[in-house]
Protein backbone atom coordinates (compact mmCIF):
# COMPACT_ATOMS: atom_id res chain seq x y z
CA UNK A 1 0.00 0.00 0.00
CA UNK A 2 1.28 3.01 -1.34
CA UNK A 3 -0.01 6.69 -0.43
CA UNK A 4 1.61 10.50 -1.09
CA UNK A 5 0.67 13.00 0.53
CA UNK A 6 2.02 16.83 0.52
CA UNK A 7 -0.39 18.22 4.01
CA UNK A 8 1.28 18.31 7.08
CA UNK A 9 2.28 15.43 8.39
CA UNK A 10 6.09 14.47 10.16
CA UNK A 11 7.65 14.87 14.11
CA UNK A 12 9.36 17.74 14.99
CA UNK A 13 12.36 16.33 15.41
CA UNK A 14 12.43 15.01 11.60
CA UNK A 15 11.95 18.80 10.88
CA UNK A 16 15.66 18.71 12.11
CA UNK A 17 16.65 16.59 10.31
CA UNK A 18 15.00 17.30 6.79
CA UNK A 19 16.78 20.73 7.56
CA UNK A 20 20.09 19.12 8.42
CA UNK A 21 20.08 16.75 5.31
CA UNK A 22 18.95 19.27 3.11
CA UNK A 23 22.06 21.51 4.13
CA UNK A 24 24.51 18.34 3.92
CA UNK A 25 22.98 16.46 0.74
CA UNK A 26 24.90 16.96 -2.31
CA UNK A 27 26.85 19.78 -4.06
CA UNK A 28 25.01 23.01 -4.48
CA UNK A 29 22.48 23.06 -7.44
CA UNK A 30 23.03 19.03 -7.82
CA UNK A 31 20.01 17.09 -6.93
CA UNK A 32 20.81 14.49 -4.28
CA UNK A 33 20.29 10.71 -4.89
CA UNK A 34 18.30 9.99 -7.82
CA UNK A 35 17.20 12.46 -7.84
CA UNK A 36 14.04 12.36 -5.29
CA UNK A 37 13.80 16.01 -3.84
CA UNK A 38 15.16 14.78 -0.53
CA UNK A 39 18.75 16.73 -1.13
CA UNK A 40 20.25 19.28 -1.83
CA UNK A 41 18.19 19.94 -5.17
CA UNK A 42 16.55 23.07 -6.71
CA UNK A 43 15.68 25.35 -4.32
CA UNK A 44 12.04 25.05 -3.09
CA UNK A 45 11.83 21.40 -4.34
CA UNK A 46 9.66 19.42 -2.06
CA UNK A 47 11.68 17.08 0.41
CA UNK A 48 10.04 13.74 0.17
CA UNK A 49 9.60 11.74 3.71
CA UNK A 50 9.14 8.18 2.95
CA UNK A 51 6.50 7.09 6.18
CA UNK A 52 6.73 3.18 6.59
CA UNK A 53 5.02 1.75 9.18
CA UNK A 54 2.21 -0.74 10.45
CA UNK A 55 -0.77 0.55 8.65
CA UNK A 56 -2.35 -3.10 8.35
CA UNK A 57 -1.21 -6.09 10.39
CA UNK A 58 -1.39 -7.04 14.44
CA UNK A 59 0.08 -3.61 15.11
CA UNK A 60 -1.80 -1.53 12.92
CA UNK A 61 -3.34 0.19 15.82
CA UNK A 62 0.16 1.61 16.84
CA UNK A 63 0.74 2.70 13.41
CA UNK A 64 -2.48 4.40 13.75
CA UNK A 65 -1.37 6.27 16.39
CA UNK A 66 2.18 7.37 15.36
CA UNK A 67 0.42 8.72 11.79
CA UNK A 68 -2.32 10.46 14.17
CA UNK A 69 0.79 12.33 15.51
CA UNK A 70 2.80 12.56 13.22
CA UNK A 71 0.33 14.44 11.02
CA UNK A 72 -0.60 16.82 14.12
CA UNK A 73 3.23 17.65 14.87
CA UNK A 74 4.54 19.30 11.49
CA UNK A 75 1.29 21.07 11.42
CA UNK A 76 2.38 22.21 14.98
CA UNK A 77 6.37 22.40 14.37
CA UNK A 78 5.44 24.56 11.15
CA UNK A 79 3.10 26.52 12.08
CA UNK A 80 0.50 25.01 9.48
CA UNK A 81 2.70 25.41 6.46
CA UNK A 82 3.92 22.20 5.97
CA UNK A 83 7.06 23.32 4.90
CA UNK A 84 10.97 23.44 6.23
CA UNK A 85 13.17 26.24 5.02
CA UNK A 86 10.81 27.28 2.20
CA UNK A 87 10.37 23.38 0.97
CA UNK A 88 7.24 21.38 1.60
CA UNK A 89 7.42 18.41 3.15
CA UNK A 90 5.81 15.15 0.59
CA UNK A 91 5.23 12.53 2.89
CA UNK A 92 5.06 9.01 0.60
CA UNK A 93 3.16 6.46 3.04
CA UNK A 94 3.93 2.59 2.55
CA UNK A 95 2.36 -0.17 4.64
CA UNK A 96 4.67 -2.77 6.06
CA UNK A 97 2.08 -4.52 7.99
CA UNK A 98 4.41 -5.35 10.96
CA UNK A 99 6.68 -7.49 8.58
CA UNK A 100 10.32 -6.65 8.23
CA UNK A 101 10.66 -8.30 4.86
CA UNK A 102 7.82 -6.38 3.31
CA UNK A 103 9.59 -3.58 5.56
CA UNK A 104 12.63 -3.55 3.91
CA UNK A 105 11.59 -4.38 0.26
CA UNK A 106 9.27 -0.54 0.53
CA UNK A 107 12.11 1.07 1.85
CA UNK A 108 14.43 -0.33 -0.76
CA UNK A 109 11.98 0.90 -3.41
CA UNK A 110 12.25 4.29 -1.98
CA UNK A 111 15.41 4.89 -1.62
CA UNK A 112 15.75 3.10 -5.64
CA UNK A 113 13.31 6.66 -6.08
CA UNK A 114 15.84 8.98 -4.28
CA UNK A 115 13.78 8.91 -1.17
CA UNK A 116 16.64 9.98 1.49
CA UNK A 117 14.73 10.34 4.49
CA UNK A 118 13.00 7.30 5.95
CA UNK A 119 10.62 7.16 9.21
CA UNK A 120 8.34 4.75 10.88
CA UNK A 121 8.52 1.60 12.51
CA UNK A 122 5.95 0.23 15.24
CA UNK A 123 7.57 -2.77 15.51
CA UNK A 124 10.86 -3.54 16.69
CA UNK A 125 11.36 -6.61 14.53
CA UNK A 126 10.72 -4.07 11.37
CA UNK A 127 13.00 -1.67 12.34
CA UNK A 128 16.55 -3.56 13.18
CA UNK A 129 15.93 -4.52 9.34
CA UNK A 130 15.74 -1.04 8.22
CA UNK A 131 17.99 0.60 10.35
CA UNK A 132 21.29 -0.94 8.36
CA UNK A 133 19.67 0.30 5.44
CA UNK A 134 20.21 3.56 6.23
CA UNK A 135 23.88 3.23 6.73
CA UNK A 136 24.59 1.35 3.51
CA UNK A 137 22.93 3.83 1.41
CA UNK A 138 24.02 6.87 3.56
CA UNK A 139 20.57 8.26 4.29
CA UNK A 140 18.31 9.38 7.73
CA UNK A 141 16.11 7.16 9.65
CA UNK A 142 13.70 8.42 12.06
CA UNK A 143 12.70 5.28 13.97
CA UNK A 144 8.55 5.58 15.52
CA UNK A 145 7.64 3.86 18.82
CA UNK A 146 10.16 0.49 18.32
CA UNK A 147 11.23 0.54 21.57
CA UNK A 148 13.89 -2.31 21.28
CA UNK A 149 17.36 -0.67 22.63
CA UNK A 150 19.35 -2.58 19.84
CA UNK A 151 18.55 0.45 18.07
CA UNK A 152 19.78 3.16 20.54
CA UNK A 153 23.75 3.35 18.86
CA UNK A 154 23.23 1.23 15.86
CA UNK A 155 24.35 3.71 13.39
CA UNK A 156 24.98 7.10 12.65
CA UNK A 157 22.20 7.40 10.28
CA UNK A 158 19.94 6.02 12.47
CA UNK A 159 17.80 8.47 15.44
CA UNK A 160 15.18 7.29 17.84
CA UNK A 161 11.56 9.33 18.15
CA UNK A 162 10.55 7.35 20.81
CA UNK A 163 11.69 5.70 24.72
CA UNK A 164 13.30 2.60 24.99
CA UNK A 165 13.02 -0.82 26.89
CA UNK A 166 15.83 0.44 29.13
CA UNK A 167 13.68 2.89 30.49
CA UNK A 168 10.59 1.01 31.24
CA UNK A 169 12.85 -1.78 33.29
CA UNK A 170 14.80 0.93 35.06
CA UNK A 171 10.90 2.34 35.77
CA UNK A 172 9.91 -1.06 37.04
CA UNK A 173 12.73 -1.59 39.31
CA UNK A 174 10.74 0.58 41.66
CA UNK A 175 8.26 -1.75 42.12
CA UNK A 176 10.53 -4.82 43.51
CA UNK A 177 12.49 -2.23 45.44
CA UNK A 178 15.75 -4.03 46.66
CA UNK A 179 16.25 -6.93 44.16
CA UNK A 180 18.87 -8.97 45.57
CA UNK A 181 17.57 -12.51 46.22
CA UNK A 182 13.95 -11.86 44.49
CA UNK A 183 12.74 -13.94 41.40
CA UNK A 184 11.77 -11.82 38.34
CA UNK A 185 9.70 -13.39 35.66
CA UNK A 186 9.42 -11.92 32.05
CA UNK A 187 5.76 -12.40 30.51
CA UNK A 188 6.79 -11.63 26.68
CA UNK A 189 5.68 -12.55 22.98
CA UNK A 190 8.46 -14.41 20.91
CA UNK A 191 9.35 -11.19 19.28
CA UNK A 192 12.09 -9.13 18.67
CA UNK A 193 10.32 -6.76 21.08
CA UNK A 194 9.87 -9.27 23.78
CA UNK A 195 13.54 -10.60 23.20
CA UNK A 196 14.23 -7.17 23.88
CA UNK A 197 12.45 -6.83 27.36
CA UNK A 198 13.86 -10.37 28.35
CA UNK A 199 17.59 -9.00 27.70
CA UNK A 200 16.67 -5.27 29.09
CA UNK A 201 15.12 -6.89 32.07
CA UNK A 202 18.02 -9.69 32.82
CA UNK A 203 20.47 -6.60 32.39
CA UNK A 204 18.88 -4.48 34.74
CA UNK A 205 17.31 -6.38 37.40
CA UNK A 206 19.59 -9.86 36.67
CA UNK A 207 23.05 -8.65 36.39
CA UNK A 208 22.83 -5.24 38.11
CA UNK A 209 20.32 -5.59 40.84
CA UNK A 210 20.33 -9.05 41.76
CA UNK A 211 17.62 -10.48 41.02
CA UNK A 212 17.15 -14.08 39.95
CA UNK A 213 15.11 -13.31 35.75
CA UNK A 214 13.35 -16.27 34.12
CA UNK A 215 11.93 -15.64 30.86
CA UNK A 216 8.32 -17.28 29.71
CA UNK A 217 8.29 -15.93 25.75
CA UNK A 218 4.82 -17.17 24.25
CA UNK A 219 4.89 -17.91 20.30
CA UNK A 220 3.74 -14.90 18.79
CA UNK A 221 1.10 -16.43 16.76
CA UNK A 222 -0.65 -18.24 19.38
CA UNK A 223 -4.08 -17.46 20.05
CA UNK A 224 -5.40 -20.75 23.76
CA UNK A 225 -3.09 -18.33 26.54
CA UNK A 226 -4.62 -19.91 29.17
CA UNK A 227 -1.28 -22.82 29.60
CA UNK A 228 0.99 -19.38 29.05
CA UNK A 229 -0.73 -17.73 31.99
CA UNK A 230 -1.01 -21.27 34.13
CA UNK A 231 2.73 -21.37 33.64
CA UNK A 232 2.99 -17.62 35.62
CA UNK A 233 1.21 -18.47 37.88
CA UNK A 234 2.95 -20.93 39.01
CA UNK A 235 6.30 -19.70 39.09
CA UNK A 236 5.35 -17.52 41.81
CA UNK A 237 7.82 -14.65 41.24
CA UNK A 238 8.18 -11.91 43.32
CA UNK A 239 7.36 -9.19 40.19
CA UNK A 240 5.93 -10.30 37.08
CA UNK A 241 7.18 -8.12 34.01
CA UNK A 242 4.40 -8.17 31.16
CA UNK A 243 5.83 -7.07 27.85
CA UNK A 244 2.79 -7.70 25.13
CA UNK A 245 2.12 -5.96 21.95
CA UNK A 246 -1.29 -6.05 19.36
CA UNK A 247 -4.76 -7.44 19.25
CA UNK A 248 -4.32 -10.77 21.30
CA UNK A 249 -3.81 -8.35 24.30
CA UNK A 250 -7.21 -8.73 25.60
CA UNK A 251 -7.50 -12.61 25.49
CA UNK A 252 -3.95 -12.34 27.50
CA UNK A 253 -5.37 -10.26 29.93
CA UNK A 254 -8.60 -12.41 30.79
CA UNK A 255 -6.00 -15.86 30.41
CA UNK A 256 -4.13 -14.07 33.11
CA UNK A 257 -7.31 -12.90 35.74
CA UNK A 258 -8.82 -16.25 35.09
CA UNK A 259 -5.71 -17.98 36.01
CA UNK A 260 -4.95 -16.43 39.35
CA UNK A 261 -1.86 -14.72 38.14
CA UNK A 262 -2.76 -11.56 39.94
CA UNK A 263 -2.99 -13.43 43.47
CA UNK A 264 -0.04 -14.89 43.18
CA UNK A 265 2.42 -12.01 41.97
CA UNK A 266 2.70 -8.72 41.78
CA UNK A 267 2.17 -7.59 37.98
CA UNK A 268 3.91 -4.84 35.91
CA UNK A 269 3.50 -3.51 32.40
CA UNK A 270 3.05 -0.58 30.46
CA UNK A 271 0.21 1.56 29.77
CA UNK A 272 -0.87 0.87 26.53
CA UNK A 273 -3.21 2.27 23.77
CA UNK A 274 -6.55 3.90 25.26
CA UNK A 275 -8.90 2.31 23.13
CA UNK A 276 -7.34 -1.20 25.21
CA UNK A 277 -7.94 0.41 28.89
CA UNK A 278 -11.49 -1.93 28.88
CA UNK A 279 -9.63 -5.14 28.27
CA UNK A 280 -7.72 -5.23 31.24
CA UNK A 281 -11.08 -5.45 32.31
CA UNK A 282 -11.40 -6.00 36.58
CA UNK A 283 -7.73 -6.41 36.65
CA UNK A 284 -6.86 -2.99 36.67
CA UNK A 285 -6.77 -2.32 39.87
CA UNK A 286 -4.48 -5.31 40.11
CA UNK A 287 -2.00 -4.05 37.78
CA UNK A 288 0.76 -1.76 38.09
CA UNK A 289 1.10 0.48 35.31
CA UNK A 290 4.68 2.72 33.55
CA UNK A 291 3.61 5.13 31.18
CA UNK A 292 5.92 7.74 29.38
CA UNK A 293 2.65 10.07 28.35
CA UNK A 294 -0.68 9.96 29.89
CA UNK A 295 -2.62 12.91 27.96
CA UNK A 296 -4.46 14.12 30.94
CA UNK A 297 -1.13 14.49 33.03
CA UNK A 298 0.64 16.76 30.61
CA UNK A 299 -0.55 20.70 30.54
CA UNK A 300 1.87 22.65 28.68
CA UNK A 301 1.55 23.92 25.05
CA UNK A 302 3.04 21.48 23.16
CA UNK A 303 0.83 18.53 24.31
CA UNK A 304 -2.23 21.19 23.73
CA UNK A 305 -1.27 21.09 20.47
CA UNK A 306 -1.41 18.11 19.72
CA UNK A 307 -4.39 17.26 21.62
CA UNK A 308 -6.13 20.03 19.81
CA UNK A 309 -5.71 18.87 16.00
CA UNK A 310 -5.84 15.21 16.83
CA UNK A 311 -9.06 15.85 17.99
CA UNK A 312 -9.71 17.82 15.21
CA UNK A 313 -9.01 15.34 13.32
CA UNK A 314 -11.40 12.60 14.44
CA UNK A 315 -9.31 10.90 16.79
CA UNK A 316 -7.97 11.24 20.64
CA UNK A 317 -5.42 12.23 22.61
CA UNK A 318 -3.75 8.91 23.73
CA UNK A 319 -1.51 7.27 25.75
CA UNK A 320 1.68 7.42 23.97
CA UNK A 321 1.57 10.31 20.95
CA UNK A 322 4.87 10.54 18.52
CA UNK A 323 5.30 14.04 19.24
CA UNK A 324 5.80 13.11 22.91
CA UNK A 325 8.34 10.01 22.39
CA UNK A 326 5.76 7.33 22.10
CA UNK A 327 5.26 3.54 22.44
CA UNK A 328 5.22 0.06 20.38
CA UNK A 329 7.13 -2.40 19.83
Amino acid sequence: MSRTRSRSVTLAVATTGVLALSAACGSPGAPAGNGGGSGGGDEGAPVQVGLVTSISGPLAAYGEQYLQGFEACLDYATDGSGEVGGRPIEIIERDDAGDPAKAVAEVTDLIGQGVQIIAGSASSGVATQVAPLAEQNDILFISGPAATDALTGINGNTFRSGRQTYQDVRTAQSFIGEATGKTVLVFAQDSAFGQANVAAVTAVLGDEAGATVTPLLVPAGATDLTPFAAQARDAGADLTFVAWAGETAPAMWQAMGQQGVFDATSVVTGLDLRASYPTYGEQAAQLNFLSHFFAEAVDNEVSQAMAERVEEAGASSTSSPPMAATPPR
